[in-house]
């Protein structure tokens, strides 16, 4: 049985970056004393309304580009900073990041996309997130940047106890 690490994240947050940029390297059980982080730059333009951003979040989904989707709004945020609450901004991120912008957008606005967002924020913070980046391993909350080695430290101990890890 594998262990269940859930990402609470909006791309409002630097820390939430970070942590994004870390996750395959906890994945695949590397240490994290050092990360070798070399690409994060403030953004200009902070604090930035997400909420067109995120709802493009839900968009990716269903469109089967989430991963890429996620790794490309936060570099346009984070390492190439841009302005990512203007609508011709963030198409033009997405075309530059060879992401179907136009199809992303349009999905973006749709009423049901709209309210799955609503409709994760409230689960989330029905669970107890107050912020982002948020992880659960298992049903353990663990809150900001500075948690990930406990993050990593817990999925080792469940996967120890679920006999993923041996």
């Amino acid at each position: 049985m594998d262990v269940s690490v859930e990402f609470h994240f909006d791309f409002g947050s630097p820390n939430a970056y970070l942590a994004n940029l870390v996750i395959p390297a906890i994945e695949t059980r590397r240490f994290l004393a050092k990360h070798g982080i070399t690409r994060y730059t403030a953004n200009p333009f902070f604090p930035v309304n997400t909420l067109q951003i995120m709802r493009g979040a839900i968009a990716a989904q269903r469109v089967g580009c989430f991963e890429r989707y996620v790794d490309e709004v936060y570099r346009h945020m984070w390492a190439d900073p841009k302005k990512m609450d203007e609508p011709a901004v963030i198409r033009a991120a997405l075309l530059e990041s060879g992401l179907p912008a136009d199809q992303l957008l349009a999905r973006a606005s749709d009423p049901d996309v709209k309210q799955e967002l609503i409709s994760n924020t409230e689960a989330s913070v029905t669970r107890g997130v107050f912020g982002s980046p948020s992880f659960f391993v298992g049903g353990e909350l663990f809150f900001g940047k500075d948690r990930l080695r406990e993050v990593e430290e817990e999925i080792e101990v469940q996967s120890r106890r679920t006999g993923a890890i041996r």
